[in-house]
């Protein structure tokens, strides 16, 4: 009978690390007796004490205890809670050094695929730092031996739920309520069983989702009802799958009717979504972000436009108002719908829209067979590869490509100036400050 091998116990005390630069998800990176160390809170150039977290054959993972000597990008965090919070990761370092070390991530995942470097680097696109997520995921848990119920995110690296009554970073309507949630859901009989939130916020009215594993009682409803109104939310219940979402407050004339929405002035229209669709957290990158994306596709009324991964029709409806026919492209159906209401609530009649699997062979597609002037691409992390192999076939003289990971937008790069395009120009978007997620614009033209 095998026995399993005890874990060596961690050193208990502190240790001192002299940090030599920041790995791509935000942690120091130093070195002990040729053994890497990564440790959380801790910036380049600084000298700190830090605690062991794990260890592992080839790494350790430690966690900041003291600043010895701080890096003149240190910060105080504007939350109280970001030390142990896992929401953010880099709210202890000044903003300028924050989008500094997003280029540099970039810049960094250009030169490992292929050396490649865009002709422009194009200045970073800011955001606000505090207020600006309009979707999360609040976590709920009621802890016994504390008799309390704890609502937010999870602390960094491990699954328990940060105890907080607030949060600077999300919409205030959402981030300055969460203590007046937890009160809710103490005083409810399904304190145990509602396990999670998610929240959404449109630019008039914001929505919380209860996943609820139990059917509520009569009692539960009139309450989560009267916060709703008490706090001018609207209320969703999802007792199963996504496709039971429905909305208890205000009363529903209908799935049709269970709408929020956003508006993207420049262009004169206005995109309705449910709160459990897929869009942009940061309202004000979004709209900057458009408006880049056109300026440099730069579509004319006498072009056909392509739009890949285009979801609700964020950046379609935009070139529709420019281009002359765009054809709009999506894996997730209800997007397809989605997209094809908007377009007909906004008077649009030159799109498009298609279902289809783009990370499988869509060849066959009809719209695939078409030629296109310009196209645009916003795929997942996990990029477009395949796609990328064949959009020379579309003949596109302008592609734009919109990533929210770095190392897969290089890598698309690379097969598509194989394909016969200059990467012209590229910079970051800060969607989400205070993290190290990167967000980044590229332009791609014909050689």
């Amino acid at each position: 009978m095998s026995k399993r091998r005890r874990r060596k116990a961690l050193p208990a005390e502190p240790i001192h690390c002299q940090i030599e630069k920041l790995s791509h998800d935000g942690r120091g990176i130093c070195h002990l007796d040729g053994k890497t160390q990564f440790v959380d809170a801790a910036l380049p150039g600084e000298s700190v004490m830090a605690k062991y977290v794990s260890s592992r054959r080839s790494f350790d993972e430690l966690r900041a205890m003291e600043v010895l000597e701080a890096s003149p990008q240190r910060q105080t965090p504007p939350c109280e809670f970001a030390d142990l919070c896992g929401g953010c990761s880099l709210q202890h370092m000044a903003p300028d050094a924050q989008i500094a070390f997003k280029e540099q991530t970039l810049k960094e995942h250009f030169a490992h695929f292929g050396g490649i470097e865009p002709e422009q680097w194009v200045a970073p696109m800011r955001s606000e730092g505090l207020g600006y997520r309009r979707k999360a995921r609040l976590g709920v848990r009621f802890v016994p031996k504390r008799d309390a119920v704890l609502v937010g995110f999870r602390e960094k690296r491990n699954s328990f739920l940060t105890d907080i009554d607030r949060c600077v970073v999300m919409d205030p309507r959402i981030g300055e309520r969460i203590g007046a949630l937890r009160e809710l859901f103490y005083g409810m009989e399904a304190y145990r069983t509602i396990a999670q939130v998610e929240v959404a916020c449109g630019d008039d009215v914001a929505a919380m989702v209860f996943r609820n594993m139990e059917t509520l009682s009569e009692s539960d409803t009139e309450k989560l009802i009267a916060f709703g109104k008490a706090h001018e939310l609207h209320i969703y219940l999802q007792p199963k799958g996504p496709d039971t979402v429905h909305r208890i407050w205000p009363a529903s004339a209908g799935r049709a009717d269970e709408r929020l929405s956003y508006r993207l002035a420049d262009f004169d229209v206005t995109l309705q979504f449910h709160p459990m669709d897929f869009t942009q957290v940061n309202a004000g990158i979004n709209r900057n972000m458009v408006r880049q994306a056109l300026d440099w596709l730069a579509p004319q009324d006498d072009e056909r436009v392509l739009d890949l991964f285009c979801g609700l029709g964020n950046f379609t409806l935009p070139l529709a108002r420019k281009a002359g026919e765009v054809v709009g492209v999506e894996g997730d159906e209800a997007m397809v719908v989605r997209g094809r209401e908007n377009a007909e609530a906004n008077g649009l009649d030159n799109i498009r829209f298609h279902g289809a699997n783009l990370q499988g062979d869509f060849t066959a597609e009809t719209w695939a067979a078409e030629g296109f002037d310009k196209i645009l691409i916003d795929p997942p992390r996990s990029g477009a590869q395949d796609v990328c192999e064949y959009l020379a076939a579309f003949g596109a003289r302008r592609i734009v490509y919109v990533s929210c990971n770095p190392a897969t937008l290089a890598r698309d790069a690379g097969v598509l100036v194989e394909k016969g395009y200059r990467l012209v120009k590229a910079g970051v978007m800060d969607m989400f400050p205070h993290t190290t997620h990167v967000e980044s614009m590229a332009l791609f033209e014909r050689s």
